[in-house]
């Protein structure tokens, strides 16, 4: 969901939400549509895959994540974490594979390494669109993510869409190729008033210092970015409008795409995980909140 480490982590992109996740994973798609063609070869006439039966029998599954905080990194102690990582050991336990071991690698390297057997799924909180769906398949997204305003305490101008920027002639912000910048630009922001800062720390200072009413972000970084602010806060989530339809992305599990019996497996689990409530408790202490969870499904993403 980046630009550089620990930033809001979104790429402008037309029609799509993302991040550096989208711009990288689009840009590492010319090398994966090779790597993903030749497993499709590969695993010709198999029902389905057997990944999963190999998983079981070596009792380790190999997540390639990327270093994202909160996505999927390798902590101070160096201990594996991150929303993907906790969520993959409790779904691959009940699968029958007890241990999660990590990959670490570039995110726009993620598809390529996972079509190039590298490692075994892609753990890394990746958003689902209609370009990644044909390199790889996804499990249902484990989250989903919306748009979110740093505004001055108590948001003086009463900023909650694009819409409202743009009536209110408010001084706006955001980060460098983030995906808000065109989201602006649709409302009717002219482009060349954008301020464009490296991240949504800068994008908090700027607030705070009253160079912009605004700084636009996910709703997740910009949440825990204001939470030690004295002159800033964040506005409630919300969905931006991509001609004129409210816009969600999903972030989900990825596997190689002859691996549909381990996938579905998964999503068996994560359904479960959804429905008891554990999902949410999984997730919690990364900052997600129950406005993230989500029953959108890969499939209607990949039709987008």
């Amino acid at each position: 969901m980046a630009p550089p480490h620990g930033n809001d982590g979104h790429t402008f992109r037309p029609q799509h939400r993302p991040s550096r996740r989208t711009l990288l994973g689009s840009v590492a798609a010319l090398g994966a549509l090779g790597a993903a063609g030749c497993a499709r070869v590969a695993a010709a006439g198999q029902n389905g895959g057997e990944l999963l039966d190999r998983l079981r029998a070596q009792g380790v599954v190999r997540l390639g994540i990327a270093g994202e905080i909160p996505f999927g990194y390798i902590d101070k102690n160096g201990h594996l974490t991150g929303e993907a990582p906790e969520l993959a050991k409790t779904v691959f336990k009940r699968l029958g594979v007890d241990r999660v071991q990590p990959v670490p690698t570039e995110f726009g390297s993620l598809i390529p390494g996972l079509n190039s057997q590298q490692f075994d799924v892609v753990a890394a909180g990746m958003y689902v669109n209609a370009d990644r769906c044909k390199q790889v398949i996804f499990a249902d997204p484990d989250y989903q993510m919306l748009d979110s305003f740093i505004v001055r305490k108590g948001n003086p101008k009463g900023l909650h869409s694009y819409q409202d920027v743009v009536a209110k002639k408010a001084r706006f912000a955001t980060g460098t190729g983030y995906a808000e910048i065109q989201y602006a630009v649709d409302a009717g922001y002219k482009q060349s008033d954008i301020l464009i800062v490296p991240d949504q720390v800068a994008g908090l200072n700027a607030v705070e210092a009253g160079r912009v009413d605004v700084f636009a972000g996910t709703a997740l970084t910009t949440r825990e970015v204001v939470k030690k602010s004295a002159k800033a806060e964040a506005t409630a989530p919300f969905a931006p409008l991509i001609k004129g339809e409210r816009h969600i992305d999903g972030g989900a599990f990825a596997f190689r795409p002859t691996e549909t019996r381990l996938r579905d497996a998964f999503n068996a689990e994560l359904h479960k995980l959804k429905r008891s409530g554990e999902l949410f408790r999984i997730l919690r202490p990364f900052g997600f909140t129950k406005a993230e969870m989500t029953d959108l499904t890969a499939k209607e993403l990949c039709g987008r």
